[in-house]
C-alpha cells in the first residue's frame, strides 16, 4: 500500500519590502527588536544571507515620522508588518471668510 501524504500547498513567500515604504519591526521579525521601531525602506541589500532572512538598507523613524537613524538591519520576511496609512488629516472648520487679492501691479 503506497504511502498517501495529504495534499500540502507550498507556503506562499513572504512579501518583500519596496523603497519608501514604512514597517513595523518587532521581535517577530528579528530578536535584535526587543523594542519595536519603525522603518521607511531605503533598499533590500542584495547581501548573502540564510535561507527565509534579508538585509534592507532604512532609516529608522522617530514618534513623529522623521528619520533619526541610517540602519541596515537583517530581517525575516515574514515577520514584517506594514502597518495601515494614516488617515488623511480632517479639514479644519475656519470661521474666516477667504481674502479676495487683486492683481499684483509691477513696476
Amino acid at each position: 500500500m503506497p504511502d498517501r501524504q495529504p495534499d500540502r500547498k507550498p507556503k506562499p513567500k513572504p512579501r518583500k519590502p519596496r523603497t519608501g515604504e514604512v514597517l513595523h519591526l518587532t521581535r517577530a521579525a528579528s530578536v535584535q527588536f526587543m523594542r519595536p521601531i519603525f522603518v521607511r525602506v531605503i533598499r533590500v541589500l542584495d547581501w548573502p544571507t540564510y535561507d527565509g532572512w534579508l538585509w534592507i538598507d532604512g532609516y529608522e523613524l522617530a514618534a513623529n515620522g522623521d528619520a533619526v537613524a541610517r540602519r541596515s538591519l537583517f530581517v525575516m520576511p515574514a515577520g514584517l508588518i506594514w502597518p495601515d496609512p494614516p488617515a488623511p488629516a480632517a479639514r479644519r472648520s475656519t470661521s474666516r471668510a477667504p481674502v479676495k487679492r487683486g492683481p499684483v501691479r509691477v513696476g
